[in-house]
């Protein structure tokens, strides 16, 4: 580990030496020593189209070259307003007005703060949240509230404000209890809300797949019962999609495949297509024009000294541009589920489960199952050697390639799957 470096989610005294990466290209990643590894989860979930896109980095490069960066109160300029323009376009059609920030926790601490401003400016005291175990909403403290109580979040635990925590109705292929436990779910909800109406700021939930929590996935037709039961109680129901959107379930954003409209969206990770930190916290035109007002304490006293910046936006755009005229994302479920298919023999794997270009299992083994089940280490070790970049979240393995990744390459990840299980 170089001397001046601190890394992330990295038990610093037992932490091997972190590898050094010198290129990346495609779905392909260069080493220092030279060894190409394929990369099976877009690094960090981000670089949707693969490394160094050369659109991506073309519009960062003339964006540079005209403007870099300017304050956005008071200001604005055509990439915010283009990407802008692309988002709204691309989003369920109640949602209108876009507030720009800089990472996935911020844009979700943003979702939040206008949910309860919202209900502020509407003359309601709604404080709490209603939020789902196995949460993973970011490391800022509001975004630690919202999440599963864990390893991450002990320390600050004293710190933290509470919650109304729902099961999440996690399912799998095979799931013959599926049905039951989103019933259960929904009837705990309908007991919250008509026990407390005028309690709730918002729900606030991942849409369709848990990301850091273990790509735990749910239904679409949960997601249908739950946005039902948000509707007819006027609670705002807030979608985290700061990992599923930009195709990574199969459509441009998790909500269109569930048919749901939410009244504020999360979105950040594959905004730029892993250029640039950028996110977006989209509203409807309703939650907006609580904020509408002359009076000072109405106003959203909220912002960041790169909100907006031309050059992520500007890669925002050209990603967008990608994204529409290539639609890459619509291969990968088909594929994952042949593949999926040949693994389902091996006694070690369980629980498998597809949504678009997202698959996941889990292997079992005699530790309990979580982010600090060892196997992930073993894998980590091992799987570069193999070829292939994997990052298991504990015990569970996923696989999120980016959208350039072809058949030919997302077979041979499953190959080297059965070869490290075994």
């Amino acid at each position: 580990m170089h001397k001046n470096l601190w890394h992330p989610f990295t038990i610093l005294k037992d932490a091997p030496d972190p590898i050094k990466v010198k290129s990346g290209r495609g779905s392909w990643l260069t080493l220092e020593d030279g060894t190409e590894v394929l990369d099976a989860i877009s690094s960090w979930w981000v670089n949707i189209h693969g490394h160094t896109h050369p659109e991506v980095a073309d519009a960062i490069y003339k964006q540079a070259q005209t403007l870099e960066h300017v304050i956005f109160a008071g200001f604005t300029h055509d990439p915010a307003e283009q990407l802008a323009e692309m988002l709204v376009e691309k989003l369920p059609k109640n949602l209108k007005r876009v507030f720009y920030s800089d990472n996935g926790s911020t844009a979700v601490e943003v979702g939040m703060k206008l949910a309860y401003q919202y209900w502020k400016n509407k003359g309601e005291d709604r404080k709490t949240f209603i939020c789902f175990e196995g949460a993973y909403h970011g490391d800022t403290f509001g975004a630690m509230s919202a999440g599963e109580r864990s390893v991450f979040t002990d320390v600050f635990k004293d710190l933290l404000f509470d919650v109304e925590v729902l099961p999440f109705p996690e399912t799998w292929m095979g799931d013959k209890e599926r049905a039951q436990k989103e019933d259960e779910v929904i009837e705990q909800l309908e007991d919250l809300l008509s026990n407390h109406p005028d309690k709730y700021a918002g729900i606030l939930m991942e849409p369709m797949v848990q990301g850091a929590g273990g790509m735990r996935m749910c239904s679409e037709e949960f997601m249908q019962k739950l946005h039902w039961v948000n509707r007819q109680f006027g609670v705002l129901l807030i979608l985290d999609e700061v990992m599923t959107g930009f195709g990574r379930t199969g459509d441009y954003f998790a909500c269109q495949r569930a048919q749901v409209e939410p009244d504020i969206i999360c979105l950040s990770k594959g905004i730029t297509g892993g250029f640039m930190p950028l996110a977006a916290t989209v509203c409807s035109d309703d939650i907006f024009q609580t904020f509408n007002s002359s009076d000072p304490i109405k106003t959203f006293w909220h912002g960041h000294s790169y909100t907006a910046n031309p050059l992520g936006c500007a890669a925002g755009v050209a990603s967008m541009k990608v994204l529409e005229r290539e639609e890459a994302f619509r291969k990968f479920e088909s594929i994952h589920l042949e593949e999926i298919d040949k693994l389902k023999s091996n006694p070690r794997l369980e629980h498998f489960r597809v949504t678009g270009t997202i698959a996941a299992m889990d292997i079992k083994n005699d530790e309990e199952g979580g982010y600090l089940n060892s196997v992930a280490n073993e894998i980590k070790k091992k799987c570069v050697d193999y070829g292939v970049l994997l990052r298991p979240l504990g015990n569970v393995l996923y696989l999120m390639p980016p959208y350039c990744t072809t058949e030919e390459e997302l077979r041979k990840i499953y190959s080297t799957i059965s070869e490290l299980i075994e």
